[in-house]
Parts: structure tokens; C-alpha cells; sequence
């Protein structure tokens, strides 16, 4: 399990730090890579592949994947509910798929302590959705599903190219704000007895839009992109939204993730440029794993973009106990 105390730390908002405990083989190769001299030729292609990773210019295998499981779930449940078939109904945040109750984990919490009572079905849906995220990686759902995730990662594109040209400046917040309003939704709800974070959720709105048709609250979710495009980059994901960081505790438990492997890394950095949550690849600085195989971060989205750029397969999808997967 990739769940490890000091991963959990950083995903609530901890520095990630140099290891103070290293293993001796990995202490050996980081010494052989310390004294192998880097040529001119190296270095000269290490910094195209800089280059080519900030203009997008590599394989994109698993954003292709990604998208197509993405868009054609959200388009299963749209489909549903057109033709009117009732195989997947309600929305992103709780549904019934195939008969099964779904429900997402944090927005159930929010209804149990806004309501302060259990029901049934919402039990039922939150512990099938909960061992489905620990199978399938946990933080794997706000890349490969969620809708919202989707369209902010269009927007990013856009303030990628803005800050290029200077036009804005990227304001990045702490990211252990997003453990405070994990907490502020959680109180509230109690407090108020009101979901409040269910009614702004950009998740839910986004999915209900898709499926239903858009209503008013789709500027709520303007207003966040267009505070994303000039402001602050991926706002809402890296420093908000409570569901990415449950579903970061609920991966701690799974056996899907990205591995880095020590060896045949070359530390251009490549992979931390095209990450969405490029904290949880610290280990891949030089000098900083503190294993020959070190299990990335639970912040980590599974989205695949390091595994797609990195030139010596040093980062892969692997499952506990068995094989890589290509």
C-alpha cells in the first residue's frame, strides 16, 4: 500500500522533505549518479526534453485512455437518462448504476452531519463507492471521471500559455488549505444543517449540467475556470475541493499507483513539469528517494502524465504483487 504517514502528511498540506532514512542500496546509485559525468550532449538533451514537455510534445497514451474512460462515463449517465433507459441514473456525486446505490464519500458525510442521521441506501452507496476508489486508486476518480476535472484541465492550458507571455502571474496558495476547508464544509454542515458544500460543488453542478441541462449555478463554475485562467492555476483541485482530498485518504489503502523506479532516471524533471500535483514526485530529485522503488504520494490522480513523458520508463502504473502495466 502506497498509504505511508509521511505521504498522507504532504497530502494535507506538509512540505515534502529530504528522506532522512536511506537505504544503502540507494544510497550506492545515488553516489554512482552523483560522479558519472554529464556530457554536453546529455545535458543538451535533457533541456530539449524540458522543451517538449512544457509545449506538450510527447506521448500522450494515457491522456488518451484517460480522456476516453472520462468522457464516455459521464456520457453513459447523459445517454441514460435521454433515451431513458435508467441503467445509470442521477450524477457524478450519487447515483444508481445497474441497480447498485452510489454515493460520493465526502458529499454522504456531508449529508449525515448536516441531517445527523444514516439512511439506508446512502450507507449502501457510500461503502460500494469508498472499496471501488480503494481498488481503483483512490484520487484516480478526479482524473479519469470527474467532469469538472476535465474542463479545468483545458482552462490550465490556457493560464500555461498566459503566464508564458507574461500576460499573468500564477498565484499558488498552501496547500494545506485545502485540509481547512475540509474541515469549515464538515462544520458547517453540522452546524448550519445544510449541505452547503453539495450546493457549490462544481462536481455535481458540472455532472447535472451534462445530464440534465445547464441552470444558473453553471456561473458559479465559470467564475472558478475564470479564476483558474487568471489567477491561480487549477485552484479549486490543488487547494478546495474536499472530495480529491478523501478520495487521497480513501487511496492510501489501494494497491494501484504510480511507482518510480531509482536506476534509469535521468532527473531532467520532465515528469514534475507535466504533473498536476508535482509535490507528490519530490523523489524523483536527485538524491531524494530513499528506496531503488519508491510508491508515489496518495495526492497522486493517477492521471498517467509522468508515466506518458518520461523517457526511461523510470514511472509506471503498477498494481502490488503483480506486473506493470503498459
Amino acid at each position: 500500500m502506497k498509504g505511508n504517514f509521511e505521504a498522507l502528511a504532504v497530502m494535507f498540506g506538509k512540505e515534502p522533505i529530504k528522506p532522512k532514512r536511506i537505504t544503502e542500496q540507494a544510497i550506492k546509485i545515488h553516489k554512482d549518479k552523483r560522479e558519472l559525468a554529464i556530457t554536453p550532449e546529455t545535458i543538451a538533451k535533457i533541456k530539449q526534453e524540458l522543451k517538449n514537455a512544457r509545449q506538450g510534445n510527447y506521448s500522450k497514451k494515457w491522456r488518451n485512455r484517460r480522456w476516453t474512460a472520462l468522457i464516455s462515463i459521464n456520457l453513459l449517465f447523459t445517454l441514460s437518462f435521454w433515451i431513458d433507459i435508467q441503467l445509470f441514473e442521477g450524477s457524478m456525486i450519487a447515483s444508481r448504476v445497474l441497480g447498485f446505490h452510489m454515493a460520493d464519500v465526502y458529499s454522504a458525510l456531508q449529508v449525515v452531519l448536516a441531517y445527523k442521521i444514516m439512511f439506508i441506501n446512502l450507507a449502501i452507496g457510500t461503502i460500494t463507492v469508498f472499496f471501488i476508489w480503494i481498488f481503483l486508486g483512490g484520487r484516480a476518480f478526479c482524473s479519469w471521471v470527474c467532469p469538472y476535472h476535465l474542463f479545468a484541465e483545458w482552462t490550465e492550458r490556457i493560464h500555461i500559455k498566459l503566464v508564458e507571455k507574461k500576460w499573468v502571474k500564477d498565484h499558488p496558495f498552501h496547500r494545506g488549505v485545502r485540509t481547512i476547508f475540509w474541515i469549515v464544509f464538515s462544520i458547517l454542515a453540522f452546524i448550519l444543517g445544510y449541505a452547503l458544500f453539495n450546493s457549490i460543488n462544481p462536481v455535481g453542478i458540472v455532472s447535472r449540467a451534462l445530464i440534465y441541462g445547464p441552470s444558473l449555478a453553471i456561473l458559479w463554475v465559470v467564475m472558478l475556470l475564470l479564476f483558474e485562467i487568471f489567477y491561480s492555476r487549477r485552484a479549486w483541485c490543488r487547494y478546495v475541493c474536499p472530495m480529491g482530498l478523501t478520495y487521497g485518504i480513501t487511496g492510501a489503502l489501494s494497491p494501484l499507483q504510480v511507482t518510480y523506479h531509482l536506476p534509469d532516471c535521468q532527473h531532467e524533471g520532465a515528469c514534475r513539469v507535466v504533473c498536476e500535483v508535482p509535490h507528490v514526485l519530490e523523489c524523483v530529485k536527485k538524491s531524494r528517494a530513499k528506496e531503488v522503488t519508491v510508491d508515489i504520494g496518495t495526492d497522486c490522480t493517477l492521471c498517467g502524465a509522468c508515466v506518458d513523458v518520461c523517457p526511461t520508463s523510470s514511472l509506471r502504473f503498477e498494481i502490488k504483487g503483480l506486473s506493470y502495466l503498459t
